[in-house]
């Protein structure tokens, strides 16, 4: 009886694997998310998924922090979901300061850590080959991943979004 309450609050170590194409992945990441009740830190390349995305939206909208620094790419890319969180109130920023910022991470209430090649993509789900790691109860490793995230938070920047005659950069409020 105590060792189930105590797991209740205090779950064992955890390790989950996922692979794409098609092996759930987007799944695990949005169940996850869903799961969040304080903060969720994300360092993203790419992001065009929409079920990732929404996820991220709703969690804001139930009060938990969402904190989202992407690739510099992201401001022309054509099908990026950066339009998106802005539109939904999120204000993701831009990490200008590495020729790629290729990380694929989530920090999720400073337990769980989801990271590996798994781009946040319709792309990575459906027609690559990715992996997803989901890690739970290893706080070496969340306290690791919540320091880079702050390194590359520390030197990000507000996105330049194209205005209207596509030529002139505005800057967005971060």
């Amino acid at each position: 009886m105590l060792r189930t309450a105590y797991h209740a609050w205090f779950p064992p170590p955890s390790i989950e694997t996922y692979f794409s194409p098609k092996g759930g992945c987007t799944d695990a990441i949005v169940r996850e998310i869903r799961h969040a009740r304080h903060e969720i830190l994300v360092l993203a390349y790419s992001f065009t998924s929409k079920p990732i995305a929404q996820a991220l939206v709703d969690a804001k909208l139930r009060g938990v922090h969402v904190d989202i620094v992407l690739d510099h790419s992201n401001e022309h890319e054509m099908y990026t979901d950066m339009h998106f969180f802005l539109e939904q109130g999120l204000t993701p920023v831009i990490d200008p300061h590495h020729a790629i910022a290729h990380n694929k991470v989530m920090v999720i209430d400073n337990r769980t850590l989801l990271t590996g090649s798994f781009n946040f993509t319709h792309q990575a789900e459906n027609e690559n080959a990715e992996n997803l790691l989901v890690i739970k109860g290893h706080p070496e490793l969340v306290r690791a991943y919540k320091e880079n995230f702050h390194t590359h938070r520390a030197h990000a920047r507000a996105p330049e979004i194209k205005a209207a005659d596509n030529k002139t950069p505005t800057r967005q409020a971060a």
